[in-house]
């Protein structure tokens, strides 16, 4: 199952982790917090973040527009042409998600010593390239 995360910290509340947003396959988004910080010494600042969340907001709307066709009966094939689109449009908003994390947080990393880093961006390609 590929997913594509992204993280918005809530800086509200001291004790609050950062929740994780998860866009599956099949278009369900599913948000959680995990009950622990991550252990990156890096900031998490981009400078894709914008250009990310506008292809993800036309990703997500392409999907809301491919359930009103299987609503409304249409075509498999077209869907399925449709389907192929988002998936695409998914797979290069995570290539330049990965893009960003290797020019900042990987050199970054690298800089500091910081092999964490590198065993989970190790992890995160073998799981984005499944």
């Amino acid at each position: 199952m590929n997913n594509l995360d992204t993280v918005s910290a809530d800086t509200s509340n001291s004790n609050t982790f950062p929740a994780h947003t998860h866009i599956l396959e099949d278009g369900t988004v599913v948000t959680h917090t995990h009950n622990h910080s991550h252990s990156h010494s890096h900031p998490h600042h981009h400078e894709n973040t914008k250009a990310v969340l506008n292809r993800m907001s036309r990703a997500i709307g392409h999907m809301e527009s491919i359930k009103h066709m299987v609503e409304d009966g249409r075509d498999c094939s077209e869907v399925l042409i449709q389907i192929a689109a988002v998936r695409s449009a998914i797979n290069n908003i995570g290539k330049i998600i990965l893009e960003d994390h290797i020019n900042h947080c990987i050199v970054d990393a690298v800089e500091t010593g910081d092999k964490k880093a590198l065993e989970d961006l190790n992890e995160a390609i073998e799981k984005f390239v499944k």
